[in-house]
């Protein structure tokens, strides 16, 4: 028989957690019993199985669900949780390194543990994106490695009391991306990730097909590298089911006047360096920082979250799947 959710799960707390229009972001939910059985992965795969719309509304109405205290050992124990939810799976398509380790579960960002991943949200700038990133945490870091993640739409809100026209300026013209990307992997940077791997193939030919297919346009450089151009896409997005909330969804602030990328108008011109510093500013004030615990599972909306990846040191074993 079939457990209800509200049987089997009980609401928790967590450090960092805020309340935010009257809802807690991240929502933690713990088991609800106190015995072996029913804190371990697979009643929590059997509730999830049995509860799915329950779980994904939570996602929605909450930004963010922690699931902490049920024992999810491994990546395998990580993927039966995943293929419980019934999301179906979308391939990452982006800079960052990682390798597949189990099933439907990647690594994230193999880039180095002493560097700041900055806030996105994941594959923003593609065509088709996730609708969900669920994070797993194996092997927790000794100190940082927290994943912070912001509510997207307090950015826009903040974002529009202080640069009305600026915001409605950017949001009317389009915004423009670069990025470059050498041919092969490079694990020493978060962004390291070659296009020969981004793409799934060494052929020039089929490489610019997949990426006319993202919605990409590629020029080759001498190096062998590529610089991939990316627009006109919006500076903010309204999507279903989220309380007409225009989401912040760009990456302007981690692309603008980067060494390997940039962030411009459609047209090519600058947008003003102190609207962009600001921005960053909110960013990092709207945030929110957990401390990961061995066996944690992070579920966030990504239509209506960015995160990152704090500094940490040595080991953090962190695992994503990301679900359409």
């Amino acid at each position: 028989m079939a457990v209800a959710a509200t049987d089997f799960f009980c609401v928790s707390e967590c450090k960092g957690q805020k309340t935010i229009d009257g809802e807690q972001v991240p929502l933690v939910l713990a088991p609800s019993g106190d015995d072996a059985k029913s804190n371990g992965y697979e009643a929590l795969v059997e509730a999830l199985k049995a509860n799915r719309e329950w779980v994904e509304a939570k996602v929605v109405a909450n930004s963010g669900v922690l699931l902490r205290g049920f024992d999810v050992r491994d990546a395998a124990e990580f993927n039966a949780v995943v293929e419980a939810l019934g999301w179906p799976d979308i391939r990452y398509v982006g800079p960052a390194p990682r390798t597949h380790v189990h099933g439907r579960v990647w690594t994230a960002n193999e880039g180095p543990l002493e560097e700041f991943i900055y806030y996105h949200h994941e594959m923003v700038l593609i065509k088709e994106f996730p609708g969900k990133v669920i994070l797993f945490c194996e092997v927790p870091p000794p100190s940082g490695g927290e994943t912070p993640f912001v509510p997207s739409f307090r950015v826009t809100e903040r974002a529009l009391e202080e640069f009305p026209e600026l915001v409605e300026e950017l949001d009317e013209k389009g915004l423009r991306y670069t990025f470059t990307a050498l041919s092969k992997n490079d694990t020493k940077s978060m962004r390291g990730r070659g296009w020969e791997d981004a793409f799934a193939t060494s052929d020039k030919g089929e490489a610019e097909k997949r990426a006319r297919a993202l919605s990409m346009d590629v020029e080759w450089l001498p190096d062998g590298g590529v610089r991939t151009i990316l627009g006109p896409r919006k500076l903010t997005r309204v999507f279903p089911g989220r309380k007409d909330r225009r989401m912040w969804f760009n990456t302007v602030v981690g692309m603008h006047g980067k060494e390997l990328s940039s962030a411009t108008l459609a047209d090519g011109s600058e947008i003003p360096a102190d609207f962009v510093r600001r921005c960053g500013e909110i960013i990092e004030e709207e945030s929110i920082q957990f401390r990961w615990e061995k066996g944690d599972i992070l579920i966030l909306d990504n239509l209506a979250t960015l995160h990152g990846r704090r500094p940490s040191l040595p080991p953090r074993r962190v695992l994503v799947a990301t679900c359409k």
